[in-house]
């Protein structure tokens, strides 16, 4: 009989810090379980430095994170799915740009508010966009004084 209580408490202990562990993530991460994101696409000619879980940032501040990356076969143009908060309405005038943390810091999609009083809806697709920039050749062009 003390065998199944020990065993009972163990499994209840176990059990305890699963459902722990769970809240933990659920709280301190973007996992969700409603509809409370619109996807917007943004076009991009070089999408070098995200990838899916890239985040989304308007004024530093992050509003939901790259979902998709694609390449379209007919324009050989990055397409990224952007995830964005219900909770911000971007102008439908906006613009989408990959920026970076710094030189040796990561890469992020910033959006760039526009002045409009239409917002963008799910499906949507920035008309405005500017991919990243490489460091490298910038550097490159520089040093050398040529363009190539």
């Amino acid at each position: 009989m003390s065998r199944n209580v020990t065993e009972t408490v163990i499994g209840a202990i176990v059990l305890g810090v699963a459902i722990l562990f769970a809240a933990f993530l659920w709280k301190f991460s973007d996992v969700s379980f409603g509809a409370d994101h619109y996807s917007v696409d943004a076009k991009f000619r070089s999408a070098e430095g995200i990838t899916v879980g890239t985040d989304v940032r308007l004024a530093g501040v992050k509003i939901g994170s790259v979902s998709n990356l694609i390449l379209d076969p007919e324009t050989f143009q990055a397409i990224a799915r952007l995830s964005i908060k219900l909770d911000y309405n971007m102008p439908d005038d906006s613009a989408a740009v990959i920026s970076s943390e710094g030189l040796l810091g990561g890469s992020f999609v910033e959006i760039l508010p526009g002045a409009s009083y239409d917002f963008m809806v799910d499906g949507s697709e920035f008309d405005e966009t500017q991919g990243a920039v490489n460091f490298i050749s910038l550097l490159m062009k520089f040093v050398t004084g040529k363009d190539e």
